[in-house]
């Protein structure tokens, strides 16, 4: 096991925990998904692992060593791209990839050929030559990941990766993020795209208030709840959809789109509710289908201000 996180607690000031009795870890060649709400104590674990905070207690270990007592290791064998922007200032993001690549390690030949790898890969030549302040968002963020992947270390720590990138690079970058763990890194991954992910993670490990709720591999989270269905809901307006009260679930409310995860028992009532609402003029359509990761993840954790369900581990 290349990276081992056993029982970690980070208490700030006032008592406040953001990660409370954490255990997890990560092999070689697997990417390891970390999914919660905003505060969840998902980027305070990985600035733990790369020594940028230290535990109050519990233990760290990169390929058996302890990473607490040694953080300058765990600099060594990690590579991070943070929740925050690379600072591209009066650098291209050519310059910059090369730079850090030269930086952690690689020959000049390597810089230059991993560079135009990931260039090439991630569609991004129009801009390879373009100072960092007159890119866009999207970008930039493209460019930090670069960074975290032109010599990556032995664990590769990505702080939502594919924030402000636009749909067709996102599909990219999942594949340079599954094409990682391939080349043989532990990847440990913080996201909020529950479906996006899906598709390259091995394992989804959700936290909820600095805790481990479940964690396991996206089919077995999904399967631990074949017995729901998903009741979607397009509301006439942002008013409405806040104020639709479905006869069983907990509503998640995303401006006018409403989602609600039933029991497969409770369908026909909800279609009879969903019905009327339409017939009202409350609503403009719904729809009922099998419940997705999506839907597992909002049934766990409810929406930003709602309470957590009581759930157990998912093998």
């Amino acid at each position: 096991m290349v990276l081992q996180i056993e029982h970690l607690t980070k208490v700030y000031r006032r008592k406040v925990r953001a990660n409370d009795g954490v255990s997890l870890d990560v092999a070689a060649g697997e990417v390891v998904g970390l999914l919660g709400h905003n505060g969840a104590g998902k980027t305070t674990l990985l600035n733990q692992v790369i020594g940028l905070s230290r535990p109050t207690s519990g233990s760290i270990a990169i390929d058996g060593t302890d990473v607490v007592t040694n953080p300058a290791h765990a600099r060594r064998l990690c590579s991070m791209q943070p929740q925050s922007h690379a600072p591209l200032e009066g650098v291209t993001p050519r310059q910059v990839i090369e730079i850090v690549a030269r930086l952690r390690g690689a020959s000049r030949q390597r810089a230059r050929q991993r560079t135009a790898e990931l260039i090439a890969a991630l569609q991004l030549e129009p801009w390879a030559r373009t100072v960092g302040e007159r890119l866009s968002g999207g970008i930039r963020r493209l460019t930090a990941f670069c960074l975290a992947a032109a010599e990556p270390g032995r664990v590769v720590m990505l702080d939502e990766p594919t924030n402000d990138v636009d749909p067709v690079r996102r599909r990219l970058l999942w594949q340079q993020v599954r094409a990682l763990a391939d080349a043989g890194s532990a990847v440990l991954l913080v996201t909020h795209g529950v479906a996006e992910a899906e598709r390259v993670v091995d394992r989804l490990v959700i936290l909820h208030h600095g805790r481990i709720v479940a964690e396991g591999t996206p089919a077995a989270l999904r399967g631990s709840h074949d017995d729901q269905l998903r009741l979607e809901l397009q509301a006439v307006s942002e008013e409405a959809a806040a104020a639709l009260r479905p006869p069983s679930g907990t509503p998640a409310v995303t401006g006018r789109r409403v989602l609600v995860t039933i029991d497969a028992h409770e369908a026909a009532a909800a279609i009879d509710w969903a019905g009327r609402e339409r017939t009202a003029g409350t609503i403009e359509e719904f729809s009922i289908n099998p419940a997705s990761l999506e839907d597992v993840y909002i049934g766990l954790l409810g929406d930003e201000k709602g309470d957590q369900k009581e759930v157990d581990h998912v093998a």
